[in-house]
C-alpha cells in the first residue's frame, strides 16, 4: 500500500491472476503517494486510495463485494484494510511469514511459504489459495509511457558521443541506505573512463543537494538527471545500459524493465530483496548489519554515524568491480 518496492514485487501476482482469469475483476488498494504507479500497470479494474480517505475507501471495497481479498504487505495496516473490504475470503501468509504477526488475526485463510526466498516468490505463493500454478516466468504488466525527460537523457548522452548512459540512485528514504555520495561519484568516473558510459543522477524530493554532490564528486562524468514522474524513471530505466543503486523503490522498477542492475546492500537482505536476475550483481554487507529492515543504524561505536553504517563498509573498488562484470555479462560473456 505505501511502498514503491512492494508494489512492484506485488505485481507479478496481479500478472498471473489476470492471464488465468481475463475477466475478472481486480481492484489494487494504496495510499495516495505511490498509487501513480498503477497508472502505468495493464489489468487493474479499479484503483482504491487507501490513505489519505480510509473511511470512503473501505465503503468503496464494500459496494465492490469482492470474491477475495489478498494481502502481499503483512502488515497490520493492509491486513485490517483486507477485512474491512468485506471479502468473503482473505487470504495472507501463515504467522511466520508476515511482517507484523498479529496481522494473522484478520485473514480468514492462511498460506504456508518458504522463508528466505525471494519476496516476489513469496509473494506468489498465495496463488495456491487462487488454485493459480506458479508461472513460469516471472510478469511484470507495465506500460512504458512515452517521456521527454528519457528523450532529453537519451539525447544528452548521444550527444557526449556515447552509445547509451547509465542512473545513479544515491537516494533513499532509510539513511542507513544511503551509500556516500563522493564514493558514487568515483563509480561514476570509472563508468566513464573503463565503460565509455555518462552517468546521469537520478533524485526524488529533497534530495536535488545529495544528487549534486555526486556530480560534484564524479568531476564531470556524471550530471544530474532532469526532475521526473514514476513514469519517467520507468522510461529511463527501460533504456539506461545500467542502474547503480541502494535498496529502494528506483531500483525496483529497473529490475522489472530488466535494466542490469548493480545493487549496494546494508540492512536489508538481498536474497529477499534485491534484483531477482541471476545476471544482476550485488554487493552486500548484510551479513555484519546490526539493525535489519530498520530505518536507522543502530551500530555503536565513535565518529558519526555515516562512519558506522555497515552500507560504508562497501568500497568503491568492490562497487567498479561488480560493474565490470555485470556490464560484461550484458556484453554476452559467460557468467
Amino acid at each position: 500500500m505505501s511502498a514503491l518496492g512492494d508494489i512492484v514485487h506485488a505485481l507479478p501476482v496481479l500478472a498471473a491472476i489476470r492471464a488465468t482469469y481475463p475477466a475478472v475483476e481486480i481492484d489494487w488498494l494504496a495510499d495516495r503517494k505511490y498509487a501513480g504507479i498503477l497508472d502505468l500497470v495493464d489489468g487493474i479494474s479499479l484503483r482504491i486510495i487507501g490513505r489519505p480517505g480510509l473511511v470512503q475507501a473501505v465503503a468503496m471495497m464494500r459496494r465492490r463485494a469482492y470474491d477475495a481479498a489478498l494481502d502481499l504487505q503483512g502488515l497490520l495496516k493492509s491486513a485490517a484494510m483486507a477485512r474491512l473490504s468485506g471479502a468473503k475470503r482473505v487470504i495472507g501468509f501463515e504467522r511466520d511469514a508476515l511482517r507484523e504477526g498479529s496481522a494473522a488475526v484478520f485473514y480468514s485463510e492462511r498460506v504456508a511459504v518458504t522463508v528466505g526466498g525471494h519476496i516476489i516468490h513469496k509473494n506468489l505463493s498465495l496463488l495456491s489459495a487462487l488454485n493459480i500454478p506458479t508461472p513460469y516466468a516471472v510478469q511484470f504488466p507495465f506500460v512504458v509511457p512515452t517521456s521527454s525527460a528519457a528523450d532529453g537523457v537519451a539525447a544528452d548522452a548521444m550527444s557526449r558521443g556515447a552509445g547509451g548512459f547509465a542512473l545513479i540512485n544515491a537516494g533513499a528514504a532509510w539513511p542507513n541506505k544511503r551509500w556516500a555520495p563522493q564514493r558514487f561519484g568515483q563509480v561514476a568516473q570509472h563508468v566513464r573512463a573503463r565503460h565509455a558510459l555518462p552517468s546521469y543522477v537520478l533524485w526524488g524530493a529533497g534530495e536535488a543537494g545529495l544528487a549534486d554532490a555526486v556530480v560534484t564528486a564524479s568531476q564531470g562524468a556524471a550530471v544530474r538527471a532532469p526532475e521526473t514522474s514514476l513514469g519517467d524513471l520507468l522510461a529511463l530505466s527501460s533504456r539506461a545500459a545500467l542502474m547503480i543503486s541502494g535498496d529502494t523503490g528506483p531500483v525496483h522498477l529497473a529490475a522489472a524493465m530488466s535494466t542490469p542492475i548493480v545493487g549496494l546492500y546494508g540492512p536489508t537482505w538481498p536474497a529477499r530483496n534485491g534484483p531477482w536476475s541471476p545476471a544482476d550483481e550485488v554487493v552486500s554487507r548484510a551479513s555484519g548489519c546490526q539493525c535489519h529492515h530498520k530505518r536507522q543504524c543502530q551500530r555503536g561505536g565513535e565518529g558519526p554515524v555515516e562512519s558506522r553504517m555497515c552500507i560504508n563498509e562497501i568500497t568503491v573498488g568492490d562497487v567498479t568491480a561488480a560493474i565490470d562484470r555485470r556490464l560484461a555479462r550484458a556484453d554476452g560473456a559467460p557468467r
